[in-house]
């Protein structure tokens, strides 16, 4: 296997943990190095046991009406991208800070399109989704106005599905297999944030069914 390819560089899971925000309800964005990810398909978003369920075994997932199911079952960061927010903020940025499963080294995560597949470790991931920060990330972040600087950036990571089940270990090669769809993840985050020719284009290239693609059609008929 070549030894230029893109790496994961730290494997990371949270652990339930109290903040300001979300209020009386533990979070799991501390997410810190492990030794190995075991993934699979956690289903469809749901809440059991008052929190939400992960695709990653052991990973605290708190809010399950915003996070954790199928197409949100693994959470990926470049390490490149932290180094760049940590030279702007003045402060060290760990792996896993962002409340990423997977720091990656030599990958553009952020360039990947939807329907993407990596296969990394035993696992086969596929790019489902933009992360959408939210309050709770600002609260650990403590940062002013962080959510909004953080969307603004644009490069938000990939959220990922796990089509094959298995582990993921750090300095495990990520082999990406581009499906070609010609939707990238910043694409999408602007679509679904109100920019009707990218969700035009998101709709044409029918990389979403169900609840996810009427999120554009509602972005088209505000339009109209």
């Amino acid at each position: 296997m070549p030894t230029d390819l893109p790496r994961v560089l730290s494997v990371n899971i949270g652990r339930p943990m109290l903040q300001r925000v979300p209020e009386g309800r533990p979070t799991g964005i501390d997410k810190r190095p492990v030794e190995v990810l075991r993934v699979s398909d956690p289903g469809p978003r749901r809440i059991l046991d008052g929190a939400g369920v992960s695709g990653v075994e052991g990973d605290h997932v708190g809010d399950g009406r915003f996070h954790g199911g199928s197409d949100r079952a693994v959470y990926a960061y470049a390490r490149e991208e932290l180094d760049l927010w940590a030279e702007a903020l003045g402060r060290e940025l760990p792996d896993g800070h962002f409340g990423e499963n997977l720091t990656t080294t030599g990958l553009d995560v952020d360039a990947a399109e939807v329907g993407d597949r990596w296969r990394v470790g035993s696992a086969v991931l596929e790019v489902r989704w933009t992360r959408q920060p939210c309050a709770t990330f600002g609260e650990w972040m403590g940062e002013p106005g962080w959510v909004k600087r953080f969307m603004a950036h644009g490069r938000t990571g990939s959220l990922l599905s796990v089509v094959e089940p298995g582990e993921i270990r750090t300095g495990d090669p990520v082999v990406v297999e581009r499906c070609g769809s010609g939707i990238d993840l910043p694409m999408v985050l602007r679509a679904k944030m109100g920019d009707v020719d990218l969700a035009r284009r998101v709709l044409d290239a029918e990389v979403y069914t169900g609840h996810r693609r009427q999120q554009f059609l509602d972005v088209v008929a505000r339009d109209r």
